[in-house]
């Protein structure tokens, strides 16, 4: 009654309204609308032809027709046409609307109206419509005459109305059955099917293409072959951007794609193309506008970058809204009918079962239109993320291209690769979760609407039980904000820290600082595990509150209407129950969409404030046309500072010109400005005062060799065209022909990190070549010859500086005083200025201090000579499903799996209880209010609120347990694959690129710290739910079981189609995302030399192009889980509708009405329930691919045991450092030759012996085999009759000292990189700690200050000299000589004055020992190589 009396007021509303204009809402008014409309339509398109008609014939008229129309034609006429689906469709659909007028003017006998409309209109109508059908079709069907791949405007126009028309026209058809007749007959059933097909057509017009596609083999043949040098790719097709909208809307375009994964597994070649608007680089170009635009009207700071990032997506974004409102519109239809549906099944049947149907048809049409805009509206949000990120991670890596010096500081490379990796995936998930914004206020709205309906004034108890509960999130999301950005905070200093280690992996293994370095990493990730356990902790808390909502809020409902009096039916209490569940999807949403925002937030914060960032100012440097100047280079007044802040500039006082073709020598001591000379030639130094002007195109060689992971060619060519003579030459000029004879693949050869491990000096020789073959005006060299033996230097001095650049200007620092003569002009640096400048011998005249440079070399040269005077006279992933024991092996990782069962048990009883108590609400309330309650309301609402405290207590278990597992796991996997790596053989890190490692640690660990645990979980309890589901609906129609075995045999094969294309889809995602962040870690090592070379926009192009390779699996992987969606809700929407008929058709009484309405309120949450079941298992399987990834870097095949305890040498090992080697074979890997060949030889103890030879020839694999960096194929080495491969590693290092090749420093104190393991007291430290800390030689003596610290009686010196100047060459060989002058002294050395007082001399030459003996003796044969060596020398030192 109290329903009854709410309606009356809005149902005589609406009867005023009709009264008041009652022409309107006549069907007679509206077909005589449509008879104007149609006429106008004949009559344009009659016009039309008859336009064309005269023009042809005006043409026809024309004597002669112009030359390009006649091509034009011409090709117009010779194209073949393709006659797609779409085409096909809409000539059927045109023919089908045609024949049911024609059946309706024909049927007209058999009444005397037509949905209320008399007998003349209605045939005028009908007889219009005939006609105007004729011409649309016949139109249609001339458009594959004209080959038309658009439809004309005026026929989109038409099918639009038509489908407006149709719409009018069943409105009618409902009200008049509704009013007058009470079922549809013949004509409301056209009406439906005619809407039908008018809304396909209008999908057509709205398109706007007609399904005909020209193929013209002219016209689709590429017209240009690319170009040598340039990265190319196969031309693929894209499947989503020539669907049609019926595909779009099925996702049927996947379909191929799927075909092609189930028959083998997908290869990156496989994969579509995305479409053209997708591509990086339009993004990232409309990025770039939205954002300078922003800058120029609001300035650059955090909130313009966020404002750039709307306008960037605002306009999906608002298309995007509209699924996802009409989405959440649907979703409460369901939920408004259930009291109607309850009453019908109790006996309101006045109309037999027709209103039982159109309920049903109501129940079905809305699930429909809610599974598409869901469908749709997510679909959306993702690729609108990815759009979003593919724009935000090339703008990071263009900015890192740019960045200043202080602001590089800022940022370190694992920094800038969590930016492109965790932050950018962060602001992602933001776009997904942003419709929600604006889908919970409509949710809630609906919500209370539909209870204010059936509950009156509880409604309102309900809306504030739910606003009380959302309003828990506040201070929970504040608090997971902070932990979001402590979490972040630890993972950087972790991926900062891991980063290091990986860069400096080799000197922790020679020095045996391994395990310390292991413990550093481990407490860094004991700080972020801190942070994790308080983050899931308080992400289990708010699972509970949210799971625990639903009975939590419908107990308050309930309760406030037994208080208020307010009677509660079994149609009224089951409706409220699926309003309730449905509000558990905006409760449930709150906490992510408030989670997903605090960490979005952080990561914008950080990529904003990354983007703001000083950049390299343009003016440092004026380029000056080379027709205005004879000057190459000009610096009047400069100083320069790498911290512009600072009142003392690091160079200043600097006057310098350079003529064009002029060769100029940089040299001074160590930290005296040298390098920072040539950096602020190039740009890179902040200018505080002065002019820099420079005439032409450099090419920059930094003193620390920068190689490409990729081929030799590639390294050399950098971009450019391939010439094969200029090659040629740059190859023998930089003396790399020998060396690439040597390779197996030739220059082909792979290097950098993913190659073999090539020595210094090739590398060094590699970029030179680089250099030489860009064939620049302006040439800077940074002390490039440091890193190659004396004969090799000499050769690249003459036949490149002094032979292929003898006319360009060529600016080089060096140590070496034998390249310094040629220079045309020398500057002597000190302190950061220029004291001396002028040539050789002038600077030798002055007597100022060059001479003690001068001095001495010529003290290292005159030993040479003397000695030589006295000789006279005496160096993949896997594919395939993931197996099953990577699922045991997660499973069982904490204590053997004991809590899984647990786990499954908790959410079993969860819902258990959470349906006992809906069934009870359904059986024990009253079928209508005027019946007995079968037990009392307090009875009722005790035991629901008993039920209810059951499933939250459950709920609640089971969130703690699957977070303590979870991170415990995730815990254990790390532990184990930062292991392995840690004592992984030095050929892993060789063989694998430092992305690909970082990737596992960094983003696969993200994986399996906060997600993995949750999505395994998930897959139990979607299968749980919705056998929950099953059983209620089955108790009420049994046959609804039977029809979910074939569903389920469907699913499973749905399953099984989707799975191996996704899987592939999801791997090749995650390999292909490994080489943008390794490309961007290489481009940010050497991004000066990137920018010198002018090579900016084709390392941003190929950044771009890695990230397009990257989107391409990403993408379609996303639409994969939507083409399986869909399938799988619609699936769930034909047995719910199979449901609602079999109930609607039972007889009345044949079942409880309330239980029934229990069964339907289950059921219309099937369709999420169906798809959620299989779409969790798809899930965790593409998830479980970072499991496999991890569980792949734990079993690592390992080093050899650091300790032995059989085989540990003495505590005074070794004593004499007598070193005895035994037929030693070494290679780099099986499938390589032998490096070194056949070694013997016996070092005695307590003697110096120095190791020469080419660049190349086996000296520092020699250095390897001794610290068994590389295992030894055959052979023994022993020192102190000590066999080597029988003791400990750390045994073996840790009483060996060795300065290397590539001195490396530590982030910290002076302390901690001159002792890391704190072995020595702070007195014997605090003497070797007043060294410097700014250029490479510097760090150099850091490594002479560690040995010192270790005193060992076996000393390896790799090269140890190679990059420092005479002087401190000479400060290090005198301190080597007092400190351990009775050890046994290995010296790897390019500079003969280094070895020459050495006792013995071993020249290597392509793995080999060709000599041995002392030097003297060596030197009496002058055709020994070493004599050569001396000689060579010699003649380069001719004249100090």
């Amino acid at each position: 009654m109290q329903l009854s009396k709410r309606k009356k007021p809005r149902d005589s509303i609406i009867s005023q309204h009709m009264q008041e204009w009652p022409e309107i809402y006549s069907p007679c008014f509206w077909t005589s609308t449509s008879v104007l409309i149609q006429l106008v339509f004949i009559t344009s398109i009659v016009a039309q032809f008859l336009f064309k008609r005269i023009r042809w014939c005006r043409q026809r008229l024309k004597t002669a027709t112009p030359e390009s129309n006649k091509h034009s034609n011409q090709e117009q006429k010779n194209a073949d046409i393709k006659l797609g689906l779409s085409y096909q469709a809409s000539k059927v659909c045109c023919l089908l609307i045609l024949a049911t007028h024609v059946l309706r003017i024909f049927f007209l006998q058999l009444q005397g109206r037509i949905s209320g409309c008399k007998y003349p209109p209605f045939v005028l109508g009908e007889g219009i419509q005939v006609l105007s059908w004729i011409i649309l079709s016949l139109a249609v069907f001339s458009l594959r005459k004209t080959k038309s791949a658009k439809h004309p405007l005026i026929i989109r126009a038409w099918l639009v109305l038509s489908f407006l028309q149709s719409i009018i026209s069943l409105i009618f058809d409902l009200r008049f059955t509704l009013s007058d007749h009470g079922y549809m007959g013949f004509a409301e059933l056209m009406d439906l099917f005619t809407l039908v097909i008018c809304t396909y057509l209008f999908a057509i017009s709205v398109r706007g293409k007609t399904g005909i596609t020209l193929i013209n083999s002219s016209i689709t043949e590429p017209l240009l072959s690319p170009s040598a040098g340039q990265q190319t790719e196969t031309k693929r097709t894209s499947l989503y951007g020539k669907a049609s909208v019926l595909d779009l809307v099925t996702f049927s375009w996947m379909t191929p794609l799927f075909v092609i994964g189930y028959k083998k597994p997908l290869d990156k070649n496989d994969v579509p193309d995305i479409d053209e608007r997708d591509y990086a680089d339009l993004l990232s170009d409309s990025f770039k506008r939205i954002l300078a635009d922003v800058e120029h009207r609001h300035g650059l700071s955090t909130l313009s970058i966020y404002r750039a990032m709307f306008l960037f997506i605002r306009r999906k974004a608002i298309l995007n809204a509209v699924f996802a409102i009409l989405c959440a519109c649907a979703s409460y239809v369901g939920p408004s009918l259930i009291n109607d549906l309850v009453k019908f099944l109790g006996g309101e049947r006045k109309n037999g079962l027709q209103k039982g149907y159109l309920l049903a048809v109501a129940f079905l049409s809305a699930k429909v239109v809610e599974t598409i805009a869901e469908r749709q509206w997510i679909f959306g949000a993702q690729r609108l993320g990815m759009r979003l990120g593919a724009a935000l991670i090339s703008h990071i890596y263009q900015k890192g291209l740019r960045l200043s010096c202080g602001a590089r500081q800022k940022h370190s490379s694992g920094e800038i690769i969590n930016y492109m990796s965790v932050d950018i995936q962060r602001i992602t998930e933001v776009m997904w979760y942003t419709n929600y914004i604006w889908m919970l206020p409509i949710q809630l709205s609906l919500a209370v609407y539909v209870l204010h309906l059936n509950l009156g004034a509880g409604a309102w108890a309900g809306l504030a039980a739910t606003l009380a509960i959302m309003t828990c999130n506040i201070p929970l999301t504040r608090l997971q904000k902070r932990l979001q950005s402590e979490i972040m905070a630890a993972k950087d200093n972790r991926m900062k820290a891991t980063t290091e280690v990986l860069r400096s992996m080799k000197i922790l293994k020679l020095q045996a600082w391994d395990t310390e370095y292991l413990q550093k990493l481990e407490a860094l990730r004991r700080e972020e595990h801190n942070w994790l356990w308080k983050s899931v902790r308080l992400s289990a808390l708010t699972t509970f509150i949210f799971w625990g909502s639903p009975a939590f809020i419908s107990s308050i409902t309930f309760g406030t209407c037994i208080l208020m009096g307010i009677p509660l039916t079994a149609g009224t209490v089951l409706s409220a129950l699926a309003t309730f569940r449905m509000l558990q999807d905006p409760i449930f949403t709150l906490p992510d969409l408030l989670s997903v925002f605090a960490q979005g937030k952080v990561s914008a914060d950080r990529v904003a404030q990354y983007l703001q960032e000083e950049e390299l100012k343009c003016d440092a440097i004026t380029e000056v046309p080379r027709n205005d100047t004879d000057y190459d280079v000009e610096i009047d007044h400069g100083a320069f500072s790498w911290e512009p802040e600072t009142t003392s500039p690091t160079i200043t006082d600097v006057n310098l010109k350079v003529k064009r073709g002029k060769k100029v020598a940089i040299c001074g001591v160590v930290g005296s400005g040298k390098s920072s000379l040539l950096s602020c030639i190039l740009g890179e130094m902040p200018k505080l005062a002065g002019t820099v002007r420079v005439s032409g195109s450099r090419a920059y060689v930094p003193q620390t060799a920068w190689i490409l992971s990729g081929n030799i060619r590639d390294n050399i060519l950098f971009g450019n065209p391939y010439d094969r003579e200029k090659y040629q030459k740059v190859i023998q000029a930089c003396a790399l022909t020998k060396d690439i004879e040597l390779f197996a693949n030739g220059d082909l050869t792979e290097i950098g990190e993913r190659g073999i491990n090539m020595s210094g000096g090739q590398k060094q020789r590699i970029q030179i070549a680089r250099s030489v073959y860009e064939d620049a005006d302006i040439y800077l060299f940074d002390d490039p010859f440091s890193a190659v033996d004396a004969h090799t230097g000499g050769q690249l001095f003459e036949d490149c500086l002094m032979g292929m650049l003898k006319d360009k200007t060529i600016l080089y620092v060096t140590h070496q005083v034998e390249f310094l003569p040629a220079a045309d002009l020398i500057l002597v640096m000190q302190d950061g200025k220029i004291v001396q400048k002028g040539t050789f011998d002038d600077l030798l005249q002055q007597n100022i201090g060059f001479e003690d440079i001068v001095g001495t070399h010529s003290q290292a040269t005159e030993s040479v000579i003397n000695a030589e005077s006295s000789s006279r006279i005496l160096s993949t992933e896997k594919k395939g499903g993931i197996g099953k024991t990577i699922y045991w092996a997660y499973l069982t990782a904490v204590h053997g799996g004991a809590l899984a069962p647990i786990i499954v048990a908790a959410q079993s009883f969860f819902q258990i209880f959470q349906v006992a108590g809906n069934y009870w609400m359904a059986w024990a309330c009253p079928p209508t209010s005027a019946t007995t309650p079968r037990v009392g309301l307090g009875l009722i609402f005790f035991v629901y609120i008993v039920l209810s405290i059951g499933s939250a207590l459950c709920v609640f278990g089971r969130s703690m347990l699957v977070s303590l597992v979870g991170l415990l796991t995730a815990e254990k996997f790390f532990k184990n694959m930062l292991h392995c790596i840690l004592r992984a053989p030095m050929a892993f890190f060789d063989s694998t690129p430092t992305g690909r490692i970082l990737n596992r640690v960094s983003n696969d660990q993200s994986v399996l710290d906060l997600k993995m645990a949750d999505s395994l979980g998930w897959c139990a309890f979607s299968v749980i739910q919705i056998l929950g589901t099953i059983g209620v609906m089955s108790q009420v129609a049994w046959p609804v079981f039977v029809i979910f075995i074939p569903v389920t045999a469907i699913c499973y094969v749905f399953q099984r189609y989707y799975i191996p294309t996704a899987r592939e889809l999801a791997r090749l995602q995650q390999i292909q995302r490994a080489p943008i962040l390794h490309h961007s870690a290489e481009s940010l090592t050497g991004a000066a030399s990137i920018r010198a070379y002018g090579r900016k926009d084709r390392f941003s192009k190929a950044n771009i192009s890695l990230v397009n390779n990257h989107l391409r699996p990403w993408f379609h992987n996303v639409s994969a889980v939507e083409w399986l969606c869909f399938r799988l809700n619609m699936l769930s929407n034909f047995v719910f509708a199979f449901s609602l008929t079999l109930l609607v058709s039972l007889p009345e009484g044949f079942i409880n009405p309330s239980i029934a309405g229990l069964a339907v309120t289950y059921a219309l949450n099937l369709n999420g329930q169906l798809s959620s079941v299989t779409w969790n298992i798809c899930n965790t399987e593409n998830k479980m691919i970072s499991v496999e990834r991890i569980m792949q870097y734990s079993r690592i095949p390992s080093e050899a045991p650091l300790i032995v305890d059989d085989h540990c040498p003495p505590n005074r090992w070794p004593k004499d450092g007598t070193i005895n080697i035994r037929n030693l074979e070494v290679r780099y890997a099986e499938h390589l030759p032998s490096v070194l060949r056949n070694i013997s030889c016996t070092i005695p103890g307590r003697k110096k012996v120095g190791i020469v030879g080419r660049t190349g020839s086996g000296k520092s694999t020699l250095i390897q085999a001794l610290f068994r960096i590389v295992e030894p194929r055959q052979g023994t080495i022993e020192i102190d009759n000590v066999d080597l491969s029988k003791i400990g590693l750390h045994d073996l290092r840790g009483r060996l000292s060795i300065i290397p090749q590539d001195p490396t420093m530590f982030e910290g104190t002076v302390r901690g990189n001159l002792d890391p393991l704190n072995e020595y007291s702070d007195q014997h430290v605090w003497e070797l700690s007043k060294m410097g800390k700014t250029g490479v030689s510097d760090r150099q003596l850091f490594c002479l200050g560690r040995v010192l610290l270790k005193r060992s009686n076996v000393l390896v010196l790799d090269e140890a000299t190679a990059s420092v100047d005479s002087s401190t060459d000479a400060i290090i060989q005198k301190t080597l000589r007092e400190e351990f002058g009775d050890c046994t002294v290995l010296t790897v050395a390019h500079r003969i004055h280094t070895v020459i007082d050495s006792d013995l001399i071993l020249v290597f030459s392509e793995g080999r020992i060709i000599e041995y003996d002392t030097p003297s003796r060596l030197l009496e044969d002058k055709n020994s190589e070493f004599s050569r060596l001396i000689k060579e020398y010699s003649r380069r030192s001719k004249g100090f």
